[in-house]
Formats: C-alpha cells, sequence, structure tokens
C-alpha cells in the first residue's frame, strides 16, 4: 500500500498565525478565547469566541478580481496554504506543471448570503450584487478560489460534514493517494468567524454564556461546562505518497496511516459512543495500530454536556487501563467546528514534534464519566510517535485519524 505522508502545514488560527507561536500557546496552555461585543449587539445571548486575527492580503499578493471572490474562510484559508505549500518547498512552477489536488473542508458561508440577501432587499436590484458574491457564497468557496490561486489541476471538491468536516477531507486525500490517484494533495478546514455565522448555534443554546472570564469557559470533561466557545480559521496540510516526496527531498513531518469513519443513524443532533468508537476502532485498525501504540488522543470534547460525555464513555470503553493520554484542544482554541478535525491534526504534528501533550486546561472537576480518563491536566514532556484525533458533527458524522512520527 502507498504511504502517505505530511510534508507541509499551516495554521491560523486564534492561538497564532505560525507554527511557532501556535506551538508555545499549546505548550504553555494559553487560551485564544475572548468576548466580542459585535455578536451581543447582534442578538448573541453570548459574545464569546475564539479571537482571530484578520488576513491582510495585499494587492502584491493576489490582483483585486481574486480577492473579490474570496470568502473570510477562503482568506483564512489562502493564508493557511500559502505556510503549507511553503514548508513543503512546492513553489508555484511544481504547481503549475505537477497534477496537485486539494480537498477542504466546509459547511457554511453565511456572511455573504446574508450580504446578498440584504442587498436584494434595499435594492430590489440583481445588479447591484456585483462581481464576488456568487463565489463568496457557495460552500464550496475555499477549494475552488485555492484551485485558482495556485494553478491546482487535480481532485478538487469541498467536504461538509458539520465539524468533522476537515478530518473526512484529510481521510479522503489520504484514500486517493494510496489508490494511486494522485501524489499530492491540499488538504485542510477553514471556519469563518463573523457575527452571522453560527447564529442558530446560540439559539439552540450550544454556546457557553460564562461570560466573566472567557479564557475560562472552554471546559472539556468538566462538571460545570455550559457549552461550546465558537471559533474558526483555517488549516492546511500538503498531503504526499511517501516516495514522491523522499524523491524531492522533501521534509516529511508526519505518517498519515489510518482513517475510520460511521453514523450515528440517530438524531440529527444526538452524539453517539457507539459511533464513536467505531470510527476509532477503524482507524486504528486501518493504520495497522493498538491501542497501547497510541502515546496520546486529540478528544473531539467541545464543552457540551452531553456530547463530552458521551466521548468520554466512549474512550474509556476504549482506551481504559491504557497508557495514552487524553486531552481537548478545545479547551484552548473553542470548537474551531469545519477546521476543528484538519487543525488539530497540525496541533498533533507540533506536540509529536516537539514532544509534549497540550494540556485540557480549565479542567478542574472531572465529571462522572471524565473522571476514568487519563486526562492530561497539565503541559506533560513525553515523546509522543503515536496519535489518534476525533472529529464528530451534527448529522451523526464521526471520523477519526491516526498519524504516526516518521
Amino acid at each position: 500500500m502507498r504511504r502517505v505522508v505530511i510534508t507541509g502545514m499551516g495554521i491560523w488560527s486564534c492561538l497564532g498565525t505560525d507554527q511557532e507561536t501556535v506551538c508555545d500557546a499549546l505548550y504553555h496552555g494559553r487560551s485564544g478565547i475572548g468576548l466580542d461585543q459585535d455578536r451581543l449587539v447582534y442578538g448573541y445571548r453570548s459574545g464569546l469566541m475564539g479571537i482571530v486575527e484578520t488576513p491582510v492580503i495585499t494587492k502584491q499578493m493576489l490582483d483585486r478580481h481574486t480577492r473579490a471572490g474570496m470568502s473570510e474562510e477562503a482568506q483564512y484559508a489562502y493564508m493557511a496554504s500559502r505556510q503549507a505549500f511553503q514548508q513543503a518547498g512546492v513553489d508555484d512552477d511544481y504547481l503549475r506543471q505537477q497534477e496537485v489536488g486539494c480537498i477542504f473542508g466546509n459547511d457554511s458561508s453565511a456572511k455573504a448570503v446574508i450580504e446578498s440577501a440584504n442587498i436584494m432587499d434595499e435594492k430590489h436590484d440583481s445588479a447591484m450584487l456585483g462581481y464576488g458574491l456568487v463565489f463568496q457564497a457557495l460552500n464550496s468557496t475555499v477549494n475552488m478560489n485555492l484551485s485558482t490561486i495556485f494553478h491546482l489541476r487535480g481532485v478538487n471538491f469541498s467536504v461538509s460534514a458539520a465539524c468533522a468536516s476537515g478530518s473526512h477531507s484529510i481521510g479522503l486525500g489520504m484514500m486517493l493517494i494510496r489508490q494511486g490517484l494522485q501524489d499530492m494533495v491540499l488538504c485542510g478546514g477553514a471556519q469563518e468567524t463573523n457575527h452571522y455565522s453560527l447564529a442558530s448555534f446560540d439559539a439552540l443554546g450550544a454556546f457557553s454564556v460564562r461570560m466573566d472570564e472567557p479564557q475560562k469557559a472552554s471546559r472539556p470533561f468538566d462538571r460545570d461546562r455550559d457549552g461550546l466557545v465558537p471559533s474558526g480559521g483555517a488549516a492546511a496540510l500538503v498531503l504526499e505518497e511517501y516516495d514522491h516526496a523522499v524523491a524531492r527531498g522533501a521534509t516529511i513531518l508526519a505518517e498519515v496511516c489510518g482513517y475510520g469513519f460511521s453514523s450515528n443513524g440517530g438524531g440529527i443532533s444526538e452524539p453517539s459512543d457507539e459511533g464513536s468508537v467505531t470510527a476509532m476502532t477503524r482507524a486504528m485498525k486501518d493504520a495497522g495500530i493498538a491501542l497501547d501504540d497510541i502515546d496520546y488522543v486529540n478528544a473531539h470534547a467541545t464543552s457540551t454536556p452531553l456530547g463530552d460525555k458521551c466521548e468520554a464513555m466512549a474512550l474509556d470503553r476504549m482506551f481504559h487501563g491504557q497508557r495514552a493520554l487524553i486531552s481537548s484542544t478545545k479547551s484552548m482554541t473553542g470548537h474551531e467546528c469545519w477546521m476543528a478535525g484538519a487543525s488539530e491534526i497540525v496541533y498533533s504534528t507540533l506536540m509529536m514534534q516537539h514532544n509534549f501533550v497540550a494540556p485540557n486546561i480549565n479542567l478542574e472537576n472531572p465529571d462522572q464519566y471524565s473522571d476514568k480518563l487519563n486526562l492530561a491536566v497539565k503541559t506533560i514532556d513525553t515523546e509522543v510517535n503515536c496519535v489518534l484525533s476525533n472529529s464528530f458533527g451534527f448529522g451523526g458524522t464521526n471520523s477519526a485519524l491516526v498519524i504516526k512520527k516518521v
């Protein structure tokens, strides 16, 4: 079987906009959560969110025509992808000469849709919508922009699978490379952070309202958690066939060796410990590893009461008595939604490279389900050779990935 490796990574998140800053935040348990007054003015119950730096994309980087068609999440993804290609040693000449694919996770583009509707309500003239909004409004806004900007001529589509979108994009990219259909695929996930996005989540009461202490609001596995904190940005990874990477002298960051998936088949917003176990088991079987091989589990745990409970039950079924350390980086980042499955592979790879496990911060009182788990409540300096990363989403979609040090 063809092996699949990561040769480049890019990150644009509330923890930072380069790998060094993000790695430092992970190591020191530094939260990127803050309070956004615009959300409260707009009518949200909660103004909590991950504070993500706005990209500055100049005319020297991209022409005005191209920028006009880029949604917020496409801008994040562009900045992350630039970093990933640079680290992979892939320049424009290479991209023009080779067939490189693009699969990105994205499940909304609210701002452009709402802005279009507002213009139509006011002007009653579709001509006033201009050129760019159509390309910003589609769920495929990220991969269509990236494929155009970087001259990518391989596979080209979006994965819309709620909060597992970014993870599934990596799994699908890995499968295409394994099957010999592609040698290199740009994969990742992106999530808009504007105040139009995710208002419906707020309506469901899904968000934490612990606004007096924003950086303590995201509390995965903690007994006193009261909901997730929305966040976003983008993460990008260059996946490549192992021999192809070696032949061109690329630095190999990690190997993607397992992908597992499942669907719960239950209520549209109901998590399932059974579905979680199925995805994790399939990923490990695909990777050809045993439970004792796993050093670290990057949990999906978003800080919601029911979601964390079900995942804790699944993790206890799988890892009770095992040595694997467990934490949720969402305690620092909040829930990065469509990008989370990709960003958490970036975070896990950084831990692998620098030999530590990031802490599950704000875990003061584990509940009855999580107190059985081997949770890292502080940074642990240890060798990390094999990681299992979980991502679950509305509609019962589950994804698990296994990465290993090479």
